[in-house]
């Protein structure tokens, strides 16, 4: 038996963030991708949210997100091309603790893979904010699927080897 199959998985309490001048409910596949995917890896949606794409609605809802002690991810989707509206990244960072930079690194290699140098647009990032993991990804679904699938599924698994991101949530706060 593995090392993977010998230890029980543990769930997580995920939100899920889409920033976005014109998505609904009801158009926002990213977002409803990202629900799809850690609710059937087993993870527990705690609460979704759609804001415009302004840095100071985005910081409120992280804000409140970050302080709630069910919410031990968040995973953002829009906002972080290189456009005018393209506020994310301005709006997350200063809240974060840490900045996770080999998210946004490993992400553009696996997405330069698809769509090449136009790869080099995406400012995705990833860090800890008050012991709260915050992961920010493109608003694209095919996007979303990528950042899921090859990089934070894994991260989230506390079976994961060698190591993962959600067996450090304890120590988050030291």
């Amino acid at each position: 038996m593995s090392d993977k199959e010998q230890r029980q998985f543990v769930s997580l309490g995920v939100a899920v963030l889409t920033i976005s001048d014109t998505r609904t409910e009801s158009t926002d596949t990213s977002g409803s991708l990202l629900v799809e995917r850690l609710t059937g890896a087993g993870h527990e949606l705690r609460d979704r949210a759609i804001v415009r794409d302004d840095v100071y609605a985005i910081r409120a809802t992280l804000s409140r997100w970050i302080a709630d002690p069910q919410i031990e991810v968040v995973i953002c989707t829009g906002g972080t091309g290189v456009t005018g509206r393209d506020g994310t990244p301005e709006a997350v960072s200063v809240l974060l603790d840490k900045e996770i930079s080999g998210f946004g690194e490993i992400f553009r290699a696996i997405s330069f893979d698809d769509i090449g140098t136009s790869s080099l647009q995406s400012r995705c990032l990833a860090g800890v904010a008050n012991g709260t993991y915050v992961f920010c990804l493109p608003g694209s679904t095919n996007a979303c699927i990528m950042g899921w699938d090859q990089i934070i599924a894994s991260q989230l698994d506390n079976r994961t080897r060698p190591c993962n991101l959600a067996e450090l949530i304890p120590r988050l706060e030291e």
